[in-house]
């Protein structure tokens, strides 16, 4: 494949607590508030604390989810007394990193998550993006104690909900398992060591490195799936079943378990084989998804250097 130049990603940002009680990012960001310079060589390093409000809070959000809160739509409607925070604080984010779409956004937006899954370290992005790819690829190379994978979300820009799709280039780091409201030394200097990666890759991109291309496994989200529910109260009326508990992104076949009821009859996986992910996701029960499936695909991506002037 031939080789494919892009601008040099001069500036960058590095955002955590955009849900205030996922701690690895809120602490990661503290952390590189105390460096002297946020010049990293070639590369100027913004970091932010996205919802300081949650943050102080220790919980989610306040009003609304503000990674839900990035689309095109959101980021543009009018602003009245009635404005949850959260849309409020986008509007700031979009102001500060972006706007979204425009030549002035940041060139990167990395955005970091923890989740109470367990799914090891995850890049996840929207679009095919040769840089984002090039990063994964790279992290994927060097983090050998932990499984490193990528999840796509196939979603227009204009509709991508989450901050990271305010950057020119973007993508969020999910890392798990942690409870929310809970600080892991093992998890936070993965989450750490993904961010120092992410700096060194750019660094490397930005001083005339050619990276060359390959190919690397990405995970499509398929479909939601929700618990079973009481027809009349709406209520949950089983949980995980233990076979699944703990196995993302592990094959499912039909006729797999993947529900126990409180009765503890079996409900089991029906249709074509997937794979789980965000299996028992704390945040993700006031969403009614017992977890994500997607297709594991093989992405081909190009070798890239920066554009010389």
């Amino acid at each position: 494949m031939e080789h494919v130049s892009f601008p040099p990603l001069s500036r960058v940002a590095i955002c955590g607590g955009t849900h205030g009680n996922e701690m690895s990012g809120v602490y990661m960001v503290r952390e590189m508030q105390k460096q002297i310079a946020d010049q990293a060589g070639s590369v100027s390093v913004t970091t932010v604390l996205s919802n300081p409000r949650a943050v102080d809070a220790c919980r989610r959000y306040t009003e609304t989810d503000l990674n839900r809160c990035f689309t095109n739509a959101l980021l543009s409607a009018p602003v009245t007394d009635s404005t949850p925070y959260e849309l409020r604080r986008a509007r700031e984010l979009n102001a500060q990193l972006g706007p979204k779409g425009s030549e002035h956004a940041v060139d990167l937006l990395c955005d970091l998550h923890n989740t109470t899954a367990n799914m090891g370290l995850c890049l996840i992005f929207y679009s095919l993006d040769w840089i984002t790819l090039h990063i994964y690829k790279y992290i994927q190379s060097k983090i050998t104690s932990a499984s490193v994978r990528a999840i796509q979300l196939d979603i227009p820009v204009s509709e991508a909900y989450s901050l990271e799709s305010v950057g020119k280039h973007g993508f969020s780091i999910e890392v798990g398992p942690q409870p929310t409201g809970v600080l892991r030394a093992d998890i936070f200097n993965m989450v750490k060591e993904a961010v120092d990666l992410t700096v060194e890759w750019i660094q490397g991109f930005n001083s005339g490195c050619t990276f060359e291309g390959g190919e690397v496994e990405t995970y499509t989200l398929a479909k939601s799936v929700d618990y079973p529910r009481d027809p009349i109260t709406n209520e949950i009326t089983a949980a995980i079943h233990p076979q699944l508990q703990d196995n993302d992104f592990k094959l499912l076949q039909p006729g797999d378990p993947i529900f126990l009821s409180f009765s503890r009859e079996t409900a089991k996986h029906e249709g074509e084989e997937l794979y789980p992910f965000f299996v028992n996701e704390c945040a993700y029960y006031e969403k009614k998804i017992a977890f994500h499936l997607a297709r594991k695909t093989t992405l081909t991506f190009p070798p890239i250097c920066v554009k010389k002037d």
